[in-house]
């Protein structure tokens, strides 16, 4: 493809979208170019501490549940105090306890900062998928949350490089670069980002009965949330089983990197080109075949003997990734009232706490039990269920917007949005 032609595209893929927008995104890549904790945790605790696995696991864990705990909590504060206030307390607690992690010793400390740590990098993932959806116009949203979802993988790999060679100087400097990149990231949500919480101008029921149990009562919804955690468990396996079936394989650590290595490159140098191709697309196919290309991509494992056929399996499910992250995220806004999006978005947001917190133990009991084939297996199995879901469940899908039932100042990006359109 010409160079001129990429160029027009790129400037496609990235024109017409606001500056709140642009100042989320910018705020999501500095968090992510900082995310060194999550990276390291492991070898900080055994080389560094001189601790165990079985204790660097337990912290891991924690680590999650801290994540599970605060997804709905995020939710609720999402919708109850806005998006900017949520974020502002996620980010500076996040900041807080990061750098406190860095000086605790005694192992009960580690885990108690490790597991607030976990809560409270968690709890700003709601605010800001609601707040892009109320910034964003529907028919850009496929495309905004691509964007986003390409600087976090953009962030994570030169992160995952630079934690590295941060660890070989010093453990604590990685824990105080960290805290220092999120606490700026707070400082952009001040000064930058303004509130994009809704305003009701006319309803028939009271805001406030958006509440947790309304979101648990719809069933299409909470469907979604349940193919979601179906679709994560498979995901999950490219960091958890695959490693494992490689090593028991005979292949290095080294030969498991060469193949993992393409799924953040692939997502780095593609996320921008497969938005354009799915943007205008019916999402209720993007879903089927995003949940088949994950279940058959990691399902085809179980025939991979070299590390390119491995590679090349990773290529698969990466797709699948690629497709899945935008149109899930979308899908998930068109569900959700707009007063509502903080606790939609929670429960969403769950589902993947929840899978990161099973998948582990799903892998290695069938692993250990029965082999990993078997497990490659169940990716493909689970991965056709999910498929079979998405289009049972997305055969009357609501139009844009039919979710919220009531009239609220819904998308203040409609008009040709700046900084001033949505209220500060």
């Amino acid at each position: 493809m010409p160079l001129a032609t990429l160029g027009r595209a790129a400037r496609e893929t990235v024109s017409g979208l606001p500056r709140a927008f642009w100042w989320l995104w910018t705020s999501t890549l500095v968090n992510r170019l900082g995310a060194f904790v999550a990276t390291f945790m492991a070898l900080y605790l055994t080389l560094d501490r001189g601790y165990s696995a079985f204790y660097a696991g337990v912290v891991a864990s924690l680590y999650g549940l801290g994540g599970v705990v605060s997804s709905i909590g995020a939710g609720v504060m999402t919708d109850r105090l806005g998006r900017r206030p949520t974020l502002l307390v996620a980010q500076s607690a996040t900041a807080v306890f990061v750098a406190l992690l860095g000086f605790m010793h005694h192992p009960a400390a580690i885990a108690v900062v490790a597991f607030l740590v976990g809560m409270a990098s968690n709890a700003s993932r709601p605010a800001v998928q609601a707040m892009m959806a109320d910034i964003v116009r529907p028919e850009d949203r496929v495309r905004a949350f691509s964007l986003n979802y390409w600087a976090i993988n953009l962030g994570f790999a030169v992160s995952s490089t630079a934690a590295g060679f941060i660890a070989e100087y010093s453990y604590l400097a990685g824990f105080l670069i960290e805290a220092a990149m999120t606490a700026v990231c707070a400082v952009v949500v001040f000064l930058r980002l303004p509130e994009s919480r809704p305003v009701v101008r006319h309803s028939t029921e009271p805001v406030d009965d958006v509440g947790l149990r309304t979101v648990l009562r719809d069933g299409r919804f909470m469907s979604v949330v349940g193919l979601s955690f179906l679709v994560a468990l498979i995901f999950q396996q490219g960091a958890l089983g695959l490693p494992v079936a490689m090593g028991e394989a005979g292949f290095t650590p080294a030969d498991y990197g060469l193949a993992i290595a393409l799924n953040g490159v692939l997502i780095v140098v593609l996320q921008i080109p497969v938005t354009r191709f799915i943007q205008d697309r019916d999402p209720r196919r993007l879903l089927v075949a995003s949940s088949l290309l994950a279940g058959y991509g990691l399902g085809l494992t179980a025939f991979a003997g070299s590390v390119g056929l491995f590679a090349l399996t990773v290529c698969v499910w990466t797709m699948g990734e690629m497709i899945n992250a935008p149109t899930q995220t979308g899908l998930v806004v068109r569900l959700s009232p707009a007063h509502g999006r903080g606790r939609y978005q929670g429960m969403y947001t769950l589902s993947w706490s929840v899978a990161a917190l099973v998948a582990p133990l799903m892998s290695g009991f069938v692993i250990d039990r029965f082999g990993a084939e078997w497990l490659w297996g169940s990716c493909a199995l689970v991965g056709t269920v999910a498929a079979v879901g998405y289009a049972v469940l997305m055969r009357r899908l609501p139009k844009e917007g039919a979710a919220a039932g009531t009239v609220v100042r819904e998308e203040p990006a409609a008009a040709g949005v700046t900084d001033a359109s949505v209220h500060p």
